[in-house]
């Protein structure tokens, strides 16, 4: 996939755009984008960094990286993605500004969104005047019940169930592997400490059985409770996994929640309920996608 940074990096050719932060890339996104392939025209998508609301100076918790968000939209067969920097300038834009400078410069003849869609200064173009700009519109009905937030909701509520029914998908953990305590290889179940971006949602502390690289993962999502810790931390364990994980980016797939995090008696105890959370780990099941 082509990913550009200003329209003028790309050609001017026919071309389906759908518009929006696109965080997650949950099931409704992806309806979007099936109807932008739909339509015969180039698929591409405009997205913005950072995301809107953070640039207004709101509190947000992101579904994915930038660059997480970028692989789903390429396996998904958009081809070219223009990711648009959300200045203060780009938010001044009226909407006949914005779509004379993001969508007629790079080709476009329809666009396709949410039937609620909206941009341009104070969110006020809607696909209305994009048809009376003489865009095509193409208006995708909403999923109900399905939104970002909802997804937020759930991960908040430990609920990966929910949250992977609605993205399509089971949640990740997309982070890099660094230095930790290294008390787990003491135990006899070494962990990666993962270091995630602060504005990412993280779910409710516990420990919860996933995967990453290939391999089943026990991964424990908290402060460490028994030893006294304080600061959060993300600990996957890979089940059969041998090698460094220093320094390298991870993406972790959480299946399923199996407890609360949890003070034990002695170490033994800790070390028996880890046993217990492995083999729990084994017989989970991964989320899949609803046929809609």
């Amino acid at each position: 996939m082509i990913v550009a940074r200003t329209p003028a990096e790309l050609q001017l050719k026919p071309r389906a755009v759908a518009v929006g932060s696109f965080d997650g890339v949950h099931r409704g996104h992806r309806a979007v984008v099936e109807a932008t392939k739909a339509t015969g025209l180039r698929p591409t998508v405009i997205t913005f960094d950072p995301h809107p609301r953070i640039a207004l100076g709101n509190r947000v918790e992101l579904l994915t990286t930038l660059e997480r968000r970028l692989e789903l939209l390429e396996e998904l067969g958009i081809e070219e993605t223009l990711v648009a920097a959300f200045t203060p300038e780009l938010q001044a834009l009226a909407p006949e500004e914005f779509a004379e400078q993001y969508l007629r410069a790079i080709g476009t003849e329809a666009v396709v969104a949410g039937e609620d869609f909206r941009f341009g200064r104070r969110r006020s173009g809607d696909l209305a005047l994009l048809e009376r700009l003489g865009v095509e519109v193409v208006a995708v009905p909403e999923v109900p019940g399905l939104s970002s937030t909802a997804i937020r909701a759930a991960l908040a509520d430990g609920d990966v169930v929910t949250a992977a029914a609605m993205l399509g998908r089971p949640f990740e953990l997309d982070g890099v592997v660094v230095a930790g305590d290294q008390r787990g290889g003491t135990l006899g179940y070494p962990t990666a400490n993962l270091r995630l971006e602060p504005d990412l949602a993280v779910p409710r502390y516990g420990i919860y059985a996933g995967a990453a690289l290939g391999h089943r993962a026990a991964i424990s999502i908290g402060t460490n409770p028994h030893y006294g810790g304080t600061e959060r931390r993300i600990e996957p364990y890979l089940l059969d996994f041998e090698g460094d994980l220093y320094g390298r980016r991870l993406v972790v797939e959480l299946w399923e929640r199996l407890r609360d995090e949890a003070v034990f008696e002695s170490e033994p105890a800790l070390v028996g309920q880890i046993a217990r959370d492995v083999e729990a780990t084994l017989r989970a099941l991964r989320p899949e996608a609803p046929d809609n």
